[in-house]
């Protein structure tokens, strides 16, 4: 008998629909949560590296290249820029790289230093010979030389940034807690009339 009287009750529960709204967000909220958080760090991300962008553009504008010593006009561009991204990111890691050509041209094709492949394997290697045009007794991959360069010669000015992911989203698929961001542009050195000459380029042999 007790069976039979439970069966109406049965029969309300099932057409009852109330709280089931609350039952299915409970279903799709975790999926929600984690696409708000994934969109907001992309987002982040973007946001930083279009500031990182415009911060090192608007620093080389800003600044002067034409006095002091070398060591000291990069000093100039890597402070301005360091107290910068570190408003943003205060526990940001930022590492400078520096690559000079001497012209635009030069710069935007960053094209390796010429050399013989003899073994096809797409590198300067096992003693192939190649032209050192820069004369720094390396073969360079981008056709660049380390550093900010002379007078009237490009720079191709490099910033990477590493930080804490804001959310540690990453960590739950496997992925890393940092994220690292890249942003360049190209510097003329000052002053523009008085390049230095380039000698001839020297046929030296890869490693």
């Amino acid at each position: 008998m007790a069976r039979f009287r439970f069966l109406p009750l049965l029969a309300r529960l099932r057409r009852d629909s109330r709280g089931a709204t609350l039952v299915e967000f409970a279903i799709v909220a975790p999926t929600l949560c984690l696409l708000l958080i994934g969109a907001f760090d992309v987002a982040h991300t973007l946001y930083m590296r279009s500031v990182l962008q415009g911060i090192i553009q608007k620093t080389a504008r800003d600044s002067t290249l034409e006095s002091s010593s070398e060591s000291a006009r990069q000093a100039v561009l890597d402070d301005a820029v360091r107290k910068q991204v570190l408003a943003l990111a205060n526990n940001a890691t930022i590492d400078f790289k520096r690559r000079f050509y001497r012209t635009f041209t030069e710069a935007a094709a960053a094209a390796p230093e010429d050399w013989t492949d003899t073994n096809h394997n797409g590198r300067c290697d096992d003693g192939e010979p190649y032209e050192d045009e820069n004369n720094n007794s390396l073969w360079d991959a981008d056709g660049g030389n380390a550093g900010q360069g002379g007078a009237k010669d490009t720079t191709l000015y490099t910033v990477s940034v590493s930080y804490p992911q804001m959310f540690p989203l990453y960590r739950f698929v496997g992925g890393s807690d940092t994220i690292t961001i890249e942003a360049s542009t190209v510097l003329r050195n000052q002053p523009y009339a008085d390049q230095e000459s380039y000698s001839a380029p020297t046929v030296r042999n890869c490693p």
